[in-house]
């Protein structure tokens, strides 16, 4: 909620696009354990992304396109120097729609799961 805040309101734009790789990077493991993933510490999307892959899951194609967007964001957008280019705001808000869609897709993923079990 915080960042759709930030971003609806256009405030602190490299302090939420770094959070919601972050957000990103949770779900990603979240899904991945839920696959039978061993949890690593590790920020790379591009990497979590290749461990949802080879578990086959059903929502790697999904995370595909937010992992390309937002794989050096949480980078960047933490360590000065980076930010040269102009907020872009549009942007910002479609990728936190596209994260909160995968979000969704995880828990219900999982709830799917936990009802088989």
């Amino acid at each position: 909620d915080l960042v759709r805040l930030a971003a609806e309101r256009e405030v602190g734009f490299h302090a939420a696009h770094s959070k919601l790789a972050e957000v990103l990077e949770k779900t990603l493991k979240a899904e991945l354990l839920r696959c039978g993933w061993t949890l690593e510490k590790t920020h790379d999307l591009d990497r979590l992304l290749e461990a949802l892959e080879t578990f086959h899951s059903p929502l790697a194609k999904q995370a595909e396109p937010l992992c390309d967007a937002l794989a050096e964001v949480y980078f960047t957008d933490r360590y000065p120097g980076f930010d040269f280019d102009d907020p872009d705001w549009p942007a910002l808000r479609r990728q936190v729609e596209q994260v909160a869609a995968f979000m969704e897709a995880v828990k219900s993923a999982s709830a799917d799961s936990h009802s088989k079990e």
